[in-house]
């Protein structure tokens, strides 16, 4: 038997209720849950029973009270996976976008091929706003598939926030899983055809045997994280490294139909070659346009968008060229770092160990000088790493004494400079962060050499504790005042051994009864590279949690460098120590931007840095590159980087002289010749590097969408989903009206569900925790929609507030359900609101959808709820504006309705429903024309994907709740009477 259900009508089947898609064919339903998602579409064979569902009218018995069309309503907007608007993807994720936000994809979605460069300031929120254009590209059918370029350090967390923001889930193609997945392949396959969504380290990719596969099977959209790393200024020798990865994305992105997101917060990284190539992948113009003519800057607005926290901060105000203030968003950055520089001096015996190395290092360096090139280059490498190494940690000291030299085995010259540079070096653009926090080696194979060696590594052993080592003990002077002060800080190192040597010293450790000096309430773990990037996650969350609630408790972080970009620690920390200065200062921001990004909730993040004043390096260092980056950003708003080249010429020079003349005649340093000419050089350059990016900002500013279409965007949104407030409110009283116990905590709040349904209950354990619910903890509340683990938003993406509305939606429907109901699908109400009587109806509309794409028509059935509110009977209706409807839910009630009189109220107006279907159908054809305006609209620009747009809205709409508001002489009319 052939099924004769036409696309968007409601059926019955398998006990419950579905939405027929336009998938569907005679001999087979494709169908969606009432209310679903595309998660949980099913398919029905003709041997199953289906029968056409008419939906039940709502009963005048079951009444509610004041709240209930209002929780009602959003219960149900809360549900919608599938909204009719323009974008597509929004009613589904788990993430509600910041305004600002909304910029990239709005500009996306005025290409026909997208091409972005996503150059927004640290912390502002890039991922998210690739992740949304992603998923909109996706759910209209633009795009078929994606993959992600990145670090194998960031492929688990673009894993994680793609399956958990977007529900996008895609497989890891790293080194260590591509043996696994290519078993499963058919013969012939590739990887990237049979796993159409991929986050794919771009080191593993871009090697020749690799790279080739993933260019001729490469998915229709590439996002591509921290894309400076992937090309090369002219004017310098870039490594094969760099020439692969750049290699890679010129091949990708000669696909003229490949959408490409390139992301970054440094796009110049102080050079105007490598800025030019960026563009040049996104568009091969952009590479040699004149961007200071107006052509050149109206090209590029199209494509690049790139905005300080001082841009955002607050936007869509009257400063915006809005009329009013009533759509501001104010974002939670942080306001300021405090910086605070702090010094210690060296312990007698860790000066003469110290004295004794550079002494050392001076004779091998000066003896390699008249070997050759080779041994002079060797030599160097091994300095620098002794020397760094003893200003780090006594444990990184003694591990480097006792470590061949990375560049012992060079065969020349420059084999040296390659292997001795990244392990001793802090190149702001080297080819990976993993490897290389491992203490450098000083040792060759020359006898003499290991004897005097492993001399210093015995006396840099007993230097261990804060009794000779003075820099932990200023440490922990340090990290004491930020405890107490409530902070929870992170120390940045250098070296794996100084990560775990400080852990050891500060850790309590009640296996061995031993105390730290932090207090026993005080956590530390530490986290290098020894650990895996998962395993780096898992132990920072390990630590959260042995610290636990408790407001006494606090957290410490020791780290290494493999944890300076990428990963997001602001829920966990709110501090920064430097423990061992980077000798390029963007290492330093990259660590501090861990924890000063959108979420913190700090609004001051302290940073402290510690030099040692009597070293012979540090002082300089911090004067000439820390302090001068601090400044340049201070003035600019955003961050400059240093070219390399530069950086290491300055401290090739303090590390020269230090070896020439020893500790003691370090002032002398800065009237030095040598020195003059790097430092001049550097500033040079760097204050140039400055103006440019200083006057491209300004240039380039995002002018290509303005605030008002943003604007106007955002109230399509917040009338078809809901915004901010409303789900405060629905989550505060349908909690409260289900028995759980609240507690408020200023703005945010807690919850305890022990006492509310079993039904909830068990929906709430999947989400915070079966443990949170057994034992009835609280469950925090915030308002800020960036949350740690264990804590919900109050947004209608929120897996927690999902599953009350589903509670709630489900309750209201079953009039049969155990345990409190807060919504109810009837209500009436007397109320000083109204003067005549007025009835709220909301109404479900379902919509169906041809949205052309370049990949083919999508045919399509959504949902969308609205209030409309009429004065009078059904009959003769006085409607009434869409914001006096909206209104009426905020209606209190003025005194007790009787309730034999509300239902025999109820009844008389539900029987006379039938009276405003047509005026019902009617709104659904203006909403219909509004929808299709609004999907033109935003793709305005893409004339040839607006061809063959349509939308037309299913008959008859749904009535899903009815409520009646009677002024105060309605509600004592006698009960014989005529209502």
């Amino acid at each position: 038997m052939a099924f004769t259900y036409s696309a968007g009508s409601l059926v019955k089947a398998r006990g419950r209720e579905w939405v027929v898609l336009p998938e569907s064919e005679p001999d087979l339903l494709v169908l969606r849950p009432l209310g679903g998602s595309d998660d949980d579409i099913a398919a029905v064979l003709p041997f199953e029973p289906v029968e056409e569902a008419r939906f039940a009218p709502p009963e005048p018995s079951d009444l509610g009270d004041q709240r209930a069309a209002g929780l009602l309503r959003t219960a149900l907007r809360v549900g919608f996976r599938s909204g009719a608007g323009p974008f597509r993807s929004l009613a589904g994720i788990a993430v509600e976008p910041r305004a600002y936000q909304l910029v990239p994809l709005l500009m996306a979605l005025r290409q026909k091929t997208v091409r972005m460069l996503i150059s927004d300031d640290v912390g502002i929120g890039k991922t998210v706003e690739a992740g949304l254009i992603a998923s909109e590209m996706l759910a209209q059918g633009e795009a078929t598939g994606l993959a992600v370029l990145c670090s194998p350090a960031l492929a688990e967390q673009w894993q994680q926030e793609l399956r958990s923001k977007f529900g996008i889930d895609a497989e890891l193609v790293l080194s260590s899983t591509v043996s696994r997945l290519e078993r499963g392949l058919d013969l012939g396959q590739s990887l990237f055809d049979r796993y159409p969504n991929v986050i794919v380290s771009t080191d593993f990719i871009k090697s020749t045997r690799h790279r080739d596969d993933f260019v001729r099977h490469c998915p229709d959209l590439v996002i591509v994280d921290e894309a400076h790393t992937c090309v090369t200024a002219d004017d310098t020798s870039a490594s094969a490294q760099s020439q692969l990865r750049h290699e890679l994305l010129r091949r990708v992105a000669q696909d003229a139909e490949r959408h490409l997101l390139l992301v970054t917060a440094t796009p110049h990284s102080g050079k105007e070659s490598a800025f030019r190539n960026l563009l040049g992948l996104v568009k091969p113009e952009l590479a040699h346009v004149n961007l200071e003519s107006e052509t050149g800057r109206k090209l590029l607005a199209q494509h690049f968008v790139a905005r300080k926290r001082a841009d955002v901060r607050q936007y869509l105000t009257k400063e915006d060229g809005l009329a009013d203030d009533s759509l501001a968003e104010r974002t939670a950055f942080p306001s300021d770092r405090f910086f605070k520089d702090e010094t210690y001096k060296l312990s007698p015996e860790y000066r003469a160990l110290l004295d004794d190395a550079i002494a050392y290092a001076s004779e091998r360096v000066e003896q390699a000088g008249g070997q050759g090139k080779r041994e002079a280059r060797i030599a160097w490498w091994s300095a620098i790493a002794l020397l760094r190494s003893l200003v780090s940690s006594p444990a990184a000291a003694a591990q480097t004494l006792t470590t061949r030299s990375a560049a012992a085995i060079a065969a020349s010259a420059e084999e040296a400079d390659k292997l001795g540079a990244p392990l001793n070096s802090d190149a702001a653009d080297s080819d990976a962060m993993e490897g290389m926090d491992v203490a450098p080696g000083a040792e060759t194979d020359e006898a003499p050499v290991k004897s005097r060696l492993a001399e210093l590594a015995e006396l840099a052993a007993q230097l261990e504790g804060p009794e000779k080592d003075l820099k932990l003990k200023a440490l922990i002077k340090h990290l004491k005042a930020l405890l107490a002060d409530g902070y929870n800080p992170i120390v940045f190192c250098r070296y794996i051994p100084t990560a775990k040597y400080l852990a050891e010293q500060l850790e309590n450790n009640p296996e061995e009864k031993k105390r730290g000096p932090l207090g026993a309430k005080t956590v530390v773990k530490a986290v290098t590279g020894e650990l895996s990037p998962q395993q780096r996650i898992e132990r920072i969350e390990q630590l959260a949690t042995e610290a636990g609630e408790d407001a006494a408790a606090r957290r410490v972080l020791i780290a290494t460098d493999c944890l300076s970009e990428g990963v997001n620690l602001q829920h966990y920390f709110d501090a920064v120590v430097h423990y061992d200065l980077a000798w390029n200062p963007t290492r330093h921001d990259q660590r501090e931007g861990r924890v000063d990004r959108y979420g913190q909730r700090r609004d001051e993040v302290r940073v402290i840095t510690l030099y040692g004043d009597d070293n012979g390096i540090d002082g300089k260092v911090l004067e000439v590159l820390i302090k001068k980056h601090r400044q340049i950003k201070k003035d600019l708003g955003i961050s400059v980087s240093v070219p390399d080249e530069l950086s290491t010429g300055v401290t090739d020079a303090i590390v020269e002289w230090l070896l020439m003349r020893g500790r003691e005649d370090q002032d002398a340093l800065f009237s030095a010749d040598a020195f003059k000419v790097s430092k001049e050089k550097l500033e040079s350059d760097w204050n140039s590097a400055a103006e440019r990016e200083r006057t491209s900002r300004s240039r380039f500013a995002q002018r290509s969408i303005h605030p008002e279409e943003v604007a106007r965007e955002v109230v399509s949104i917040r009338q078809a989903l809901g915004g901010a407030g409303e789900i405060r409110t629905f989550v505060r009283e349908s909690l409260g009206a289900l028995n759980a116990v609240l507690r408020d905590h200023g703005d945010d709040f807690t919850a305890q569900v022990g006492g509310t349904p079993v039904g909830l209950r068990d929906a709430l354990a999947s989400t915070v925790g079966a443990e949170v619910i057994e034992k009835d903890r609280e469950i925090p509340f915030r308002g800020d929609p960036a949350v740690a683990r264990g804590e919900a938003a109050l947004v209608r993406t929120d897996p927690v507030v999902g599953a009350l509305a589903s509670h709630v939606l489900n309750a209201a429907l079953d009039t049969q359900a155990e345990g409190a109901r807060p919504a109810r699908r009837c209500g009436v109400v007397t109320t000083d609101a109204v003067t005549t009587r007025t009835t709220l109806l909301l109404v479900r509309y379902r919509f169906h959808l041809t949205l052309p794409s370049r990949n083919g028509e999508r045919q399509l059935v959504a949902e969308d709820a609205r209030l409309l509110a009429f004065e009078g009977a059904p009959r003769n209706a006085v409607w009434l504006p869409q914001e006096r409807a909206a209104e009426l839910l905020d209606a209190t009630a003025s005194e007790n309705t009787d309730p034999h009189f509300g239902e025999r109220t109820m009844t008389r107006i539900l029987d006379q429903l039938p009276d405003v279907n047509g005026y019902l159908e009617s709104y659904g054809d203006e909403l219909a024309a509004e929808l299709d305006a609004a999907h033109r609209r935003v793709r305005t620009a893409s004339g040839e994907i607006v061809r063959g747009l349509s939308v037309t809205a299913q008959k008859p709409a749904d009535i899903l709740g009815a409520y009646v508001y009677l002024p105060a002489a309605a509600a004592s009319v006698p009960a014989g009477a005529s209502a």
